[in-house]
């Protein structure tokens, strides 16, 4: 077969690229024709790679073998060729473009946002008959759009699906008004079968969009369509948005996102590295994860301006001395005026006891475990001396502090779990130092 001898040819020039890349590449046979090749890779990740490094080669040693130089398309395994055009995508029912990447396989789930994964799956699969409407609400770059998005991806084959931000529906709705319009504007929004609003908060205090919205979930709820709204904030805090709205969104299903602990945010870089074609070692991965915020959408960036940094500068191979320098304007030392007290609330807050216990004579495992991490934390970040750590914390005198810290670093080197929670308590201490 043509692909597997181009294949070969690969393999003879690069045998190291060809086990860990080209090897598994399979042949789309049933989408492709004599000037386009689809072929499907293992996973984002070697898509990426093949389409910078390969997808020339591959069309080049086509034409030596047929005299026609064709497109070469490169596809996940789960993902089917694009056989639409661009106005089928932006279609009037499709305001804003769903994003393919962004469905239920590709979301990281952990503690932090099980229940709002569970309830966006369970809509998608039952729209409008549970959890009408969906309110997800958390922080910024937390996945809110994301679960929103994969609703709408996982239904857009079979339903009229509208995403949309509050923002653009409010543009749209007041260029209806002015071109006089509004019967478009209302057969659109109030026949669709699944409606995903991104970012509702901006409603707020925008009465006039607020009453034709109002109309539209009235229309879509009576008529069993399904609504989906986002917001940084749970209705109840949406203090500009009028009373009757507000008890509409507080009448369906309210979840909320929390920042990711820190292995749903370990696997959450791992797959931003996968999807945007990146390599980085699992120490750069740590040190991402513990020093920089929650916000996934900023850390993505940061992992973009990593590799395009070391690509201008011509590094192949990123250590983690070259992603502490590039990103050290992101990581500020804030290590300036901590206080032992400030240890003290957080390590009492991290292991779940007051913060006297830890000062105390207790020999519970838990909280001598407490005591041994906050006089860690106290040598590292305070300016306090070690006698007088040692007496703030009891003990008999400065050896006893150094002990501690000893045993405390043996355990930092042997144990990679342990050293990462520990890299966590330090950057949320310098965290809440620069609020």
């Amino acid at each position: 077969m043509l692909f597997d001898k181009i294949k070969n040819s690969l393999k003879s020039e690069n045998p190291v690229n060809y086990n860990k890349f080209i090897k598994n590449l399979e042949f789309d046979e049933e989408n492709s024709d004599s000037a386009r090749l689809v072929i499907r890779a293992p996973n984002i990740f070697i898509a990426n790679f093949i389409k910078r490094k390969y997808a020339n080669k591959i069309a080049e040693l086509y034409k030596q073998e047929t005299g026609i130089e064709p497109s070469i398309e490169i596809v996940t395994k789960e993902i089917k060729p694009k056989n639409y055009s661009y106005e089928e995508i932006a279609s009037p029912t499709t305001p804003s473009i769903l994003i393919p990447e962004y469905t239920f396989e590709s979301f990281i789930v952990g503690p932090s946002n099980q229940f709002a994964y569970t309830a966006a799956k369970s809509v998608a699969e039952n729209p409008g008959k549970s959890y009408n409407p969906l309110f997800i609400y958390g922080g910024v770059g937390l996945g809110k759009t994301h679960l929103l998005q994969a609703i709408g991806n996982y239904l857009k084959n079979h339903k009229k699906v509208i995403y949309i931000t509050s923002e653009q529906f409010m543009n749209e709705f007041k260029e209806h008004v002015r071109n006089q319009t509004m019967d478009r504007f209302q057969e659109k929004y109030r026949n669709c079968d699944v409606l995903l609003i991104d970012d509702i908060q901006f409603l707020a205090g925008k009465d006039r969009t607020q009453e034709e919205f109002f109309h539209t979930f009235n229309e879509l709820y009576n008529n069993k369509k399904q609504i989906c709204l986002t917001s940084d904030r749970p209705p109840k805090k949406l203090h500009d948005l009028v009373d009757r709205l507000r008890s509409r969104f507080e009448a369906g299903l309210i979840v909320d996102i929390q920042p990711p602990e820190l292995e749903t945010k370990i696997e959450i870089i791992r797959k931003k590295c996968e999807i945007n074609g990146i390599y980085l070692p699992n120490e750069i991965i740590e040190f991402i994860a513990t020093k920089l915020d929650d916000n996934i959408r900023e850390i993505e960036g940061m992992i973009l301006k990593l590799n395009a940094m070391a690509k201008l500068l011509g590094i192949t191979d990123i250590t983690l001395d070259f992603a502490k320098q590039a990103l050290k304007e992101f990581i500020k030392d804030k290590k300036e005026n901590i206080t032992l007290e400030d240890i003290i609330e957080l390590i009492a807050k991290e292991f779940n006891i007051k913060p006297s216990e830890i000062t105390s004579k207790s020999r519970n495992q838990n909280i001598v475990a407490a005591r041994r991490t906050a006089i860690f934390l106290a040598r590292e970040f305070t300016k306090e001396s070690t006698p007088a750590i040692a007496k703030y914390f009891g003990l008999k005198d400065h050896s006893a502090v150094s002990h501690a810290i000893k045993s405390f670093n043996k355990k930092l080197k042997e144990d990679n779990d342990f050293r990462i929670k520990i890299e966590e308590l330090k950057n949320k201490i310098q965290i809440k130092k620069g609020e």
